[in-house]
């Protein structure tokens, strides 16, 4: 009996010390070491990315925002200010229902298949109002004219960019709404356009709040 409650004891003593040793190591060492090398390495990844304007935090590269006006009396869905570059379509993106303490937004996408009558009808709309809202005198866009990524969502519904053609046929639109030269606008598009990863991962892209900051601060100037 008095051997067996020594081997007991000797083996709760033997786990407690092992959960000890491993609660330090992989719950404080381990943490403290992965946390400064990403902050020394990869500092602004590790903080989320983020982008400040006027020395104050405004966003994530990473997540897309929506610019649109207020809404109006009657209105379930905002208008786009279009004095602003806008983003891809946001038709996946949901609003919490169980938790209503909070005001939170649900990330994902529409999971419609490709002939679904609803999709169909977001995509043909969404068309619509990219040629109608692009369209200002001297410079008409077509149908054809109109990418993808301006008539579709993400999976996520919060991709935070735009390819180079969506930002084209919106520069005219931009500078006739801030009296902005249609030229600088051009440019700006150009300047903030990022090539393919490693020259062949991905697709060359416009991060829609970089260069809305930098049109602010074009306005500004002006």
């Amino acid at each position: 009996m008095n051997n067996s409650v020594s081997t007991t004891a000797r083996l709760l003593g033997a786990g407690l010390r092992a959960l000890l040793v491993l609660t330090l190591v992989t719950g404080v060492i381990y943490p403290l070491v992965v946390t400064g090398i990403t902050q020394g390495l990869f500092n602004n990844k590790a903080n989320g990315s983020e982008i400040k304007a006027d020395g104050k935090v405004v966003g994530s590269s990473l997540i897309g925002q929506a610019y649109n006006l207020p809404l109006k009396k009657g209105q379930e869905t905002p208008d786009p200010d279009l004095k602003w570059f806008q983003g891809r379509p946001q038709n996946g993106l949901g609003s919490n229902s169980v938790n209503t303490q909070y005001k939170l937004i649900l990330s994902g996408a529409t999971n419609r298949s490709g002939d679904n009558a609803d999709l169909i009808k977001w995509v043909k709309d969404a068309k619509a109002a990219v040629v109608k809202d692009n369209s200002v005198a001297g410079y008409t866009v077509k149908p054809s004219d109109v990418p993808a990524d301006a008539v579709t969502s993400s999976g996520s519904g919060l991709d935070p960019d735009i390819s180079p053609q969506y930002a084209d046929i919106q520069v005219h639109r931009v500078a006739d709404k801030n009296g902005l030269p249609v030229a600088q606008v051009e440019k700006l598009v150009k300047d903030h356009t990022t090539s393919r990863t490693l020259g062949f991962i991905g697709e060359p892209r416009v991060n829609v709040l970089e260069l809305n900051i930098a049109l602010k601060g074009l306005v500004t100037k002006s």
